[in-house]
């Protein structure tokens, strides 16, 4: 048998990833970035329920 071995070689495992600790100024900004993404998540649901907004951009004339 040769020594190179077929196929797909196994990634190494990483490092697990330490907790970081988080000050009170660090806490807040990652609040309020919850706090944007559930609200934009909410505007574009009501977005999406009342269909198109401005069309699709192509606009037809009446005249033939």
């Amino acid at each position: 048998m040769s020594s190179k071995q077929g196929g797909k070689a196994k990634p190494l495992k990483q490092p697990k990833a330490e907790k970081k600790e988080y000050d009170e100024h660090d806490l807040a900004n990652i609040q309020k970035k919850k706090e944007e993404e559930k609200a934009l998540k909410e505007l574009r649901a009501k977005a999406s329920q009342k269909g198109s907004f401005g069309g699709s951009g192509l606009k037809k004339s009446g005249k033939k």
